[in-house]
């Protein structure tokens, strides 16, 4: 289905986190979707910070929405951090905004002040259960009732909280832009404004959304049970209903919604932890929204995605997180980087996250010199960054302190008493310490002399010289270790 709006109007569209711990991952998809949105029509992509649940408030967390979204390349328009023509974009520092509304909503009978006890509400919710009525919500108990009224009842809170009145003709059904015609539960009568005086968020989405311009609210299906509340409080203040475009829900392999509890692919930072690139988790995220039509490659840039962006090809079968095909694109676009940009990234990484596994007597100059030699070695066998420290981790340790694997020296231990010797001797006498003259070197004396299989002859000179029988390429590491130290590794290994 095509969007029912003309694709030549700019959309204004928005992402809302709460920072109430880790960002989620479904914060990111989100993302993606609304600013390719925003781009292709010209539009606007503004970030707000939904912070009116104190109680799950998490300090640091707003932090980490930016910096995660930053390095996603998914930069907003407007927002807390770079402001806007509606700003302010955090709710707690909108607080004054909702008031007005709440007032215009009871005097126009659509709500009504509540001043059932927490405890009362508990009681409700058990015998609803225990009767097993279809119908279960509020009961209306205040509905009607003066405070003074009320507060002869049982249950009584002084401080009231502020519920919808929900007709008996609510429209149960509404026009998505993803689905069609949609059909949702029949709401009962939501808060609206808490006794602290914060507002919940089906009122201060839909008063924010409406005072910011946003004109399609792209969010996840899990959402469209809310949606007629919402429709209705736009009818209520006078307001243009915006477009709805749900978005289908990411799933674990059991189908079940992915959550940070179950999966901790469920939390953004965990892609930066494990050595994702950005470019390589965007690309994955916009697969997860729609996959390629057949022939169509999986690999696109967010440029590319923008311009064949098209709500009618958002798959609503949930996209199970396959971090399988995650690991291939990253894997990807690791081998399509060119050797200076991914050095910078395995440094930068490897700074940030396994900066305390790095030998303490290793010299900042020797790091960044090996980096650059060796990273072109293991840059086809890499899937993560953080995998190339441990790849690397021979060329960087001291002569004296590389480990060697005791499974791989058992291994090799026969033919090494023969091969090392030789070896030593050849090594010790080439013209030239590099790559050609070290290979040529070995292979003339180890095979074509002494007749041995590549595999006999090399093995114990890897594990010599690495520590173990898998490595990076091993000639190509020895001219990087140099003469003196390959020499020394393999007197030490046949000692």
């Amino acid at each position: 289905m095509s969007d029912s709006l003309p694709q030549v109007r700019p959309a204004r569209v928005r992402v809302a986190p709460s920072p109430t711990g880790d960002p989620h991952v479904g914060t990111a998809y989100m993302s993606l979707f609304n600013l390719a949105y925003a781009r292709k029509t010209g539009g606007k992509f503004v970030l707000r910070i939904e912070d009116t649940d104190r109680a799950r408030y998490v300090a640091g967390s707003e932090k980490q929405i930016f910096d995660t979204l930053h390095w996603l390349g998914l930069d907003w328009d407007e927002g807390p951090d770079v402001g806007g023509p509606y700003a302010p974009y955090r709710q707690s520092e909108r607080l004054e905004t909702y008031r007005p509304y709440v007032d215009q909503l009871l005097a126009s009978g659509n709500a009504y002040y509540c001043w059932c006890s927490p405890e009362r509400l508990a009681q409700m919710r058990q015998a609803q259960a225990a009767s097993h009525q279809a119908n279960t919500g509020y009961d209306r108990m205040c509905y009607g009732l003066t405070r003074e009224e009320r507060a002869k009842l049982p249950g009584f809170s002084p401080t009231p909280v502020v519920r919808m009145l929900i007709p008996d003709d609510v429209p149960l059904s509404f026009t998505d832009v993803i689905r069609g015609e949609v059909a949702a539960p029949r709401p009962d009568d939501q808060v609206i404004f808490k006794a602290d005086g914060f507002p919940t968020y089906h009122l201060a989405v839909v008063v924010d959304d409406h005072l910011m311009g946003i004109t399609h609210v792209v969010r996840g299906e899990e959402w469209i049970s809310s949606t007629p509340k919402h429709i209705l409080l736009y009818r209520w203040l006078g307001w243009e209903v915006p477009a709805w475009c749900h978005m289908p829900l990411l799933r674990n392999p059991d189908k079940s919604k992915i959550s940070k509890r179950k999966n901790p692919a469920a939390r953004l930072l965990w892609f930066q932890e494990q050595g994702y690139l950005p470019e390589a988790l965007r690309n994955f995220l916009q697969l997860m929204g729609y996959p390629p039509a057949e022939g169509d490659t999986e690999v696109r840039t967010f440029d590319q995605f923008v311009a064949d962006f098209d709500w009618s090809k958002v798959n609503t079968v949930g996209p199970v997180f396959d971090v399988k095909k995650l690991d291939w694109l990253n894997g990807h676009y690791i081998r399509s980087m060119s050797n200076r940009d991914l050095v910078a990234r395995i440094f930068d990484y490897i700074g940030t996250y396994q900066i305390d596994q790095l030998p303490p007597e290793l010299a900042a100059g020797k790091f960044m010199q090996t980096l650059i030699e060796a990273v072109p070695l293991i840059a086809p066998r890499l899937t993560l960054l953080s995998e190339a420290l441990e790849k690397l981790r021979f060329l960087l340790v001291d002569d004296a302190k590389l480990q060697i694997d005791p499974a791989a020296a058992a291994k090799v231990a026969e033919d090494a008493a023969a091969v090392l010797p030789v070896a030593i001797e050849v090594l010790s006498d080439l013209p030239e310490f590099t790559t050609e003259a070290i290979q040529d070197g070995l292979t003339e004396r180890l095979v074509d002399q002494m007749g041995l299989k590549k595999k006999v002859a090399f093995a114990p000179i890897r594990v010599g010289i690495t520590g173990s029988l898998v490595s990076p390429p091993l000639f190509e590491s020895m001219e990087i270790l140099g003469r003196e130290s390959s020499l020394a590794r393999l007197r030490a290994f046949v000692r």
